[in-house]
């Protein structure tokens, strides 16, 4: 079965997890992902893959609605991505939903395009310590320093940290766990935050359970508590020691009888 779904990153609450402790989630919108195409090594890809659509708008181009009605879809598709999986066990035009892949105590990898920042420094973008705070400095606290050697090489070597534009790509966040999950909303809760601005399109792939993951006790109904008071009034009442008067007392037939002989 597939182990990846796509969603958009909705807004930030706060849940209490499986140790009633209060922490910070994100909700992701899983609504129904739909098959698009099946990859097998067998074929003329030569790999195996899924292919997903989620999504719709108003204007799409030909092609991806021609794409779409391949697999049986009718309804414009936004965004297709192929994901790692078998996929003997589906086949084009299915629909997988939330409940299907997740559950509470899932730990999962979440991969989006991260927020854009424009060009940044290399204190900022890097970590750089910057130049000396004191001892006549004016000039060079953020700085980035020597970039290179002088004549051998004579050049700056390639993927040298410097200052440039930072943000806008792909990044992974792994291990976090699922508090939470919505069936009726196609609501996924997820501890912690999440890569991406809100409405961003997200990934998400199970890699297991949280280590030690203990659920929580299920809350019981309120008609069950109401059947299972009435249910140990009627034990108790029923009891033979209940009936039964205890030592020393008597009995409402014996009290009634010496009335009489009284009288």
């Amino acid at each position: 079965m597939i182990g990846t779904l796509l969603g958009i990153k909705k807004e930030m609450t706060s849940v209490y997890d499986s140790r009633g402790r209060r922490v910070g989630a994100t909700v992701i919108q899983i609504s129904p992902n739909l098959v698009t195409q099946i990859k097998t090594t067998d074929g003329k890809d030569g790999y195996s893959a899924v292919q997903l659509g989620y999504g719709t708008k108003k204007s799409v181009k030909k092609p991806q609605l021609g794409h779409g009605k391949k697999a049986g879809i009718e309804q414009p598709i936004r965004w297709f991505r192929e994901v790692v999986a078998d996929g003997q066990d589906l086949k084009p035009g299915q629909e997988i939903k939330l409940d299907q892949v997740f559950s509470i105590g899932d730990a999962v990898k979440v991969t989006g395009i991260s927020k854009g920042k424009g060009f940044q420094g290399g204190v900022r973008r890097h970590g750089f310590h910057g130049g000396p705070k004191t001892h006549g400095q004016s000039d060079r606290l953020r700085a980035p320093g020597a970039i290179g050697s002088g004549t051998t090489p004579g050049r700056v070597y390639k993927g040298k940290k410097m200052a440039g534009h930072m943000g806008s790509s792909g990044v992974s966040t792994k291990n976090l766990e699922v508090v939470g999950l919505n069936k009726n909303d196609n609501l996924l809760i997820i501890k912690g935050a999440i890569p991406g601005p809100v409405n961003n399109l997200v990934l998400i792939t199970k890699l297991g359970r949280i280590k030690g993951y203990t659920p929580p006790p299920e809350e019981k109904v309120e008609e069950e508590i109401n059947e299972s008071k009435e249910s140990e009034m009627i034990s108790e009442a029923s009891s033979p020691e209940a009936s039964a008067p205890a030592e020393g007392e008597s009995s409402f037939a014996e009290i009634t009888e010496d009335k009489k002989n009284a009288g």
